[in-house]
């Protein structure tokens, strides 16, 4: 197993305002996977997706991710683990507005010892033409892509993706989602996507359904569909 969880716990607050969000969740994904995580506002998916990332300390539990448990590890080490081993795509974009699509890659590039090969990626997400063109420029489904060749540069082994298709109408999420769907099968990346979106659990390998902050089902998907035949976007 590439991803183990085990009795994961968030909570916030103090008093009054105290209130648990993951209440002792366990699951796993396994490597080259698509995973979505999908439930409602308030559910405890974001905040799972936090928890992988580094991005927000579990009060208990078990993250391991490639065999290396992350929960526990100090500041340093949680640093060196979100830049060596993971990609984020977030819904909003956070694209650097002076920078051009291949300055804002190269800013992660640099990061990583390993990189992918830059003129390659730009080809495979359809950036090559807009290579030179400032955030300003680009139509949403672009930035979104430019994020994601940003996400994909350092060559991570784990993608998490918070409601990468949040800000895009319909046709453009799903051009998106189809280039997740081209990276994953290219690369063998291991993808976590949490959305609201109820049909985009059809083309991934396993979906995990939160409620409540614990989950509520997951099973994996026998009959996944292209990315491109997916309704209701």
């Amino acid at each position: 197993m590439y991803l183990e969880i085990k009795d994961l716990k968030k909570s916030y607050g103090e008093g009054g305002s105290y209130i648990q969000v993951l209440k002792g969740v366990t699951t796993g994904v396994e490597q080259g996977q698509m995973c979505v995580i999908e439930g409602t506002s308030g559910s405890g998916k974001s905040t799972l997706l936090n928890c992988i990332g580094g991005l927000d300390l579990p009060d208990g539990g078990s993250i391991v991710v490639d065999g290396q448990e992350i929960v526990g590890l100090k500041a340093e080490k949680l640093s060196d683990y979100r830049r060596e081993r993971l990609g984020f795509i977030f819904q909003f974009y956070n694209l650097i507005p002076n920078l051009t699509v291949r300055e804002n890659v190269q800013v992660c590039e640099y990061l990583s010892d390993t990189p992918m090969h830059m003129d390659e990626l730009l080809e495979t997400l359809g950036l090559t033409e807009h290579q030179n063109k400032f955030p300003s420029q680009l139509s949403g489904g672009q930035q979104q892509r430019c994020a994601i060749a940003r996400a994909l540069i350092k060559n991570p082994k784990l993608l998490l993706c918070d409601e990468p298709t949040g800000a895009l109408d319909s046709k453009t999420s799903r051009d998106i989602l189809a280039l997740l769907e081209k990276v994953n099968e290219k690369y063998g990346t291991t993808m976590l996507i949490v959305t609201h979106n109820n049909s985009i659990k059809n083309m991934v390998h396993k979906v995990i359904r939160i409620k409540d902050g614990q989950i509520s089902k997951e099973y994996l998907n026998e009959t996944r569909v292209p990315a491109m035949e997916l309704e209701d976007l």
